[in-house]
């Protein structure tokens, strides 16, 4: 490997151009250094970020008087004109502000501009701000914007994230994560696997953007709602060393670094950047399963005269626990009390990993020990060249490659009328049993007053290969800046889908319950079920979209047309009887797949347009409107096919959004307030339902819904060091069609709140920082039916840290605390999927509560 890397590094060096190094350093009025700062080339893109110590230092093709800015969220935005010739130092001391809209952003247009002059919703996180959220799932970190409703109930992964005004089962289902640029997945639910399964957020990020609504129709694959977009850091003249240790609370260990720098002498143009991790984690709710693993993510940048090309790639083996709904107390929702008088805090078990029995295929075990299971990675190429200074290309193409599954627990039998928790006598009595004892594993007798829960595992095996690839063609024509682009990917993905019933008892993380005749170990078998699916997806798409940039007046318009097709295998199944049952004389059927399958092609395609003006009223105030038509191609893995196999209708949903509003930044105070409307049209409701007899069904419902509000956001430095920061979204939203339920027509939508807020206190002077934010999520339905209501609640974060000054060449070490839910609040996320419009709140109510108060120390080391 080592030999293949030195060949490798030695073929994209042996071209050599001559160029600029443009380097310097960034400080403040008190002459401190301004560390994670954007340098930017005004009008190409070039440039990078200040180290810790203010220090930056980037290669340019670029030639001639060129336009160098600096922009960071506290300081107002400064820019110098520079002759780039030879080598270059330009030094910048910035005056604080708290402008945050002259940050520069890259998502969802051509050219990097600040956010005063971008026509739409976009909220920016840095490289900082990142390490002082709680970055171990999306949620934690995405519920701070504006308009977005998080669900971090079940842990690390699979986070549910909600956009303003549309329904969604969550799952980044219509705004996808991308990474430098391109979707994580090109094609969503191929095998309902969310995105945040494939990747990790990492201290190798140097930013994080969200775009909302207008072009993101145009730039991301699936981008109906927005665009979560993760820039990567990069190699620079600078070398750049972060080491970061963390312990936390349920046996959490974790080590995370980053190199960046040049490779070769002074005078290469090759540039590296390395960051990666590996933790251990018995929680955040502790279950006995652990969730460990690590990433690795590395970059190669090669600079020329007119050409950058960088070869990037991420390696992942990663194990993460999911955690689903349980039966909670019914009427107060609170944690139950089980069998042994303690709170129950979970219902998972790692008794439940031995789970085995026969199968066609020889003997199923169950992989529930491995959680969220991902490994595998992708290997990108990003190519841009400058055929002049106005005209250029940018082309990018990954190949992905994941052994994937997801492997979780339910939240009961889902047979048809038993209770979702039972006493010994109602167990027999729902199951037509007369006879047979209950048992602990090891024998020992039951007490007559315990209580019963039978639950199930899914262990669903995805696998996914993909290829991505995305050219566009940029020219720069005096005020307009043109780019017309391709998009074109091909995935395939499995779904194979195995449940298993276990029996036991109503108690934390409890043991398993044998009933003699009927159990083997503990299982049931009963409802244990078998489903498998084979999807491929292709896309190809074409976008042309104008930037106009005027005195008073920028403009972006744009439009897009794409073309999906799919090809859909659902393998038949069958009953089986088996001889024996986990190594035990038993007789048992098991439903299987027989090998056999149906297949069914569709294809349809869909055009989106954009519309979107900024007018700049004065240096500190703007207004915007932007208006779009998009469309959402729906899971693949939902057509049905009939026994004639042919398919059910298979066409886009559409959706129209509108948005206006103003943009003020002077001084300590800067914010936006807008208006905005959605209509979402033939939306196919995919919901997994009990069938009655432990396993699912797919129901699909045809809808359409309405959404509008209103909302703001605000960041007032009013006392030095000492900021004020939040959001706050209103929101009216219905039902206006249900093809299977008429009845539902005006209800608002599920796991939909009308009111969401983040309020937000900082502080950061000399060496000391602190964040203190509040999130709060407003009541909401539990289904469409509207018949459960959740109340809201917020959640309190708080992050410290203090940074000393050691060695001798300026190295760092910061010392800091994280919590998250502070004051270790109550609150559900969710009522029961399975259970749909049907759910109720009786003795017990399944429902998923947020994770309990966690507590991280880390250390920072930069040098």
């Amino acid at each position: 490997m080592k030999k293949y890397l030195k060949v490798f590094l030695l073929l994209i060096g042996t071209v050599s151009y001559s160029q600029t190094t443009v380097k310097g350093t960034v400080k403040d009025e008190k002459n401190n250094p301004v560390p994670m700062a954007n340098v930017v080339v005004v009008g190409a893109q070039e440039g990078t970020t200040t180290d810790m110590d203010g220090n930056y230092s980037f290669p340019s093709k670029l030639t001639g008087e060129q336009k160098v800015k600096i922009a960071y969220i506290g300081y107002f935005a400064q820019t110098k004109t520079v002759n780039f010739s030879g080598d270059v130092t330009v030094d910048f001391i910035l005056k604080e502000s708290i402008e945050t809209l002259d940050e520069v952003v890259l998502t969802g247009t051509s050219v990097k501009r600040s956010q005063k002059e971008t026509p739409v919703s976009i909220t920016s996180f840095s490289a900082k701000d990142l390490t002082k959220l709680n970055t171990s799932s999306q949620a934690n970190i995405l519920r701070s914007v504006p308009g977005i409703t998080t669900e971090n109930g079940g842990g690390e992964v699979g986070s549910n994230v909600f956009v303003r005004g549309l329904p969604s089962g969550g799952q980044f289902q219509f705004n996808p994560i991308q990474i430098d640029g391109m979707p994580v997945l090109s094609t969503f639910g191929l095998n309902s696997s969310a995105h945040d399964v494939y990747f990790r957020t990492d201290i190798g990020m140097k930013s994080l953007e969200f775009i909302r609504g207008g072009s993101s129709v145009l730039y991301g694959a699936g981008s109906v709602a927005g665009i979560i977009n993760y820039t990567s850091e990069t190699g620079s003249t600078t070398p750049k060393n972060i080491l970061k240790t963390e312990v936390g609370t349920n046996s959490r260990y974790k080590a995370d670094f980053l190199s960046s720098g040049q490779l070769g002498g002074k005078d290469s143009n090759l540039f590296y950047a390395v960051t990666g991790f590996y933790r251990y984690d018995e929680g955040p709710i502790k279950t006995g399963l652990p969730t460990e693993g690590y990433q690795i993510r590395a970059n190669v940048k090669k600079v020329t005269e007119k050409s950058t090309i960088t070869f990037s790639g991420q390696v992942i083996d990663d194990k993460v626990q999911f955690f689903l709904p349980y039966p909670l107390q019914g009427g107060s929702r609170s944690r139950p009390i089980g069998n042994d008088g303690n709170e129950i805090v979970t219902l998972q078990t790692a008794a439940a990993a031995n789970i085995s029995y026969a199968t066609p295929d020889g003997i199923f075990k169950t992989n529930i020990r491995d959680g969220v299971a991902t490994k595998g990675g992708y290997f990108m190429t990003n190519f841009v060249h400058d055929f002049s200074d106005n005209f250029s290309i940018d082309a990018k193409i990954r190949k992905s490659n994941y052994k994937h599954q997801f492997n979780l627990f339910l939240d009961g039998s889902g047979l048809t009328g038993p209770k979702v928790v039972e006493t010994q006598a109602e167990y027999k009595a729902a199951r037509n049993i007369t006879a047979g004892n209950f048992t602990t594993l090891n024998g020992a007798a039951l007490p007559a007053d315990a209580l019963l829960f039978e639950n199930r595992i899914l262990d669903r095996v995805r696998p996914l290969d993909e290829l991505v690839s995305e050219i566009k063609l940029i020219n720069k024509m005096g005020v307009h800046t043109v780019t017309a682009g391709t998009f074109m990917s091909r995935a395939s993905a499995g779904d194979m889908n195995v449940t298993s019933s276990y029996l036991s008892e109503y108690s934390n993380s409890p043991g398993l319950v044998n009933l003699s005749g009927y159990t083997v170990d503990g299982v049931t078998n009963r409802g244990a079920g078998y489903s498998n699916k084979n999807v491929t997806s292709n896309k190809l798409a074409f976008f042309l979209t104008d930037q106009i940039k005027l005195d008073k007046w920028n403009f972006d318009i744009g439009i897009r047309h794409e073309t999906a097709s799919g090809t859909i295998q659902n393998e038949k199944t069958a009953q089986f009887k088996m001889s024996t049952f986990a190594g035990n004389a038993k007789i048992e059927n098991v439903t299987w797949g027989t090998g056999a399958y149906q297949t069914a092609k569709v294809s349809t395609d869909a055009f989106a347009i954009s519309m979107a003006a900024l007018y700049k009223i004065s240096t500190s105030t703007s207004v915007y409107g932007n208006f779009s038509k998009g469309y959402f191609f729906p899971e693949l893995r939902s057509v049905k096919i009939n026994a004639a196999g042919a398919h059910s209708t298979y066409s886009p949903e559409n959706i129209i959004q509108g948005e206006a509003g103003i943009k003020y930044g002077k001084g300590s105070f800067s914010g936006t307030a807008a208006l905005f409307s959605l209509n979402l049209s033939d939306r196919r409701n995919i919901a997994f339902l009990n069938d009655g007899f432990g396993g699912f069904i797919e129901k699909v419902d045809l809808q359409d819904t309405k959404s509008y509000g209103i909302e703001s956001t605000w960041n007032w430095k009013f006392i030095d060091g000492f900021a004020f920061n939040g959001t706050f979204t209103y929101q009216k939203h219905e039902l206006t069609k249900s093809e299977n339920n008429p009845a539902f027509v005006g209800n608002k939508l599920a796991r939909q709140p009308n009111v969401m807020t983040k309020l937000g206190l900082s502080y950061d002077k000399s060496n000391f920082d602190a964040n203190f934010d509040y999130n709060y999520a407003g009541d909401k339905f539990t289904n469409d039916a509207n018949t459960v209501e959740l109340k809201g609640f917020g959640i309190v974060d708080l992050s410290l840290g203090y940074t000393f000054n050691v060695g001798k060449d300026d190295e760092t070490l910061r010392v800091g605390a994280q919590s998250f839910n502070l004051f270790n609040s109550a609150g559900i996320t969710e009522g029961s999927p399975r259970l749909g419009d049907n759910q109720t709140d009786e003795q017990f109510f399944v429902g998923r509560p947020i994770i309990p108060r966690t507590a991280l120390m880390n250390l920072t080391f930069t040098f």
